[in-house]
């Protein structure tokens, strides 16, 4: 539903002009305006179309397009530092995705909502969510998505002061790293838990 894929058609050659297809599609032309917009900062423009999208949507009942309109409509709220309205719109396209069991969305609106939680202060739910997206990524044996998690965690403990949990968190994602034969990224993460437990003392 929610994608981050760019499709292949997408992709240009070096050098050869942009060509802009406007989809035939009165709703999908409207949801490309609006991810345009997006792209260029236009948040109030991006905001209508994607509002107009949304009610489209709505009055067709297409759960998808709701998804994913409510997730654009997400991600202007958040460049708008309107936090709370951003978790609204995220929390609706979640309730869809995870009815219809979609973990690849429900992965990239964690990482969004963790954004929201963060911007909002609640330090503790972004981490709840990150615990959350550490089972997912163990399960799956994605250790690029655990590392990349645990790396926010320790990023959070750091923003509250707690350098004693952040260094034990970067001894952990050392270990990860140490298992995969990168020694270099391990000795450094190491030597930073080293630094922060010093701090502590």
């Amino acid at each position: 539903m929610i994608s981050n894929i760019q499709p292949l058609s997408d992709i240009k050659k070096v050098g050869q002009k942009e060509e802009k297809k406007r989809s035939s599609d009165p709703i999908q032309a409207e949801y490309d305006d609006g991810i345009e917009f997006l792209k260029e900062n236009d948040l109030t423009q991006a905001a209508v179309a994607f509002h107009n999208v949304l009610r489209s949507y709505e009055e067709k009942k297409h759960q998808d397009g709701i998804a994913n309109a409510s997730n654009q409509l997400g991600n202007v709220c958040l460049e708008k530092g309107e936090f709370a309205k951003a978790k609204v719109h995220y929390k609706r396209a979640w309730d869809i995705c995870d009815r219809f069991e979609d973990p690849m969305s429900l992965l990239a609106l964690s990482l969004q909502l963790v954004t929201v939680h963060r911007g909002m202060n609640d330090n503790a739910g972004a981490i709840d969510i990150c615990l959350d997206m550490l089972d997912v990524y163990e399960s799956n044996n994605n250790p690029q998505g655990t590392v990349a998690t645990m790396e926010t965690i320790a990023d959070i403990y750091l923003a509250q002061g707690e350098k004693g949990k952040a260094a034990d968190t970067y001894r952990t994602v050392a270990s990860i790293h140490s298992n995969y034969g990168h020694k270099n990224i391990a000795g450094k993460l190491n030597v930073k838990a080293k630094e922060l437990e010093a701090e502590t003392a």
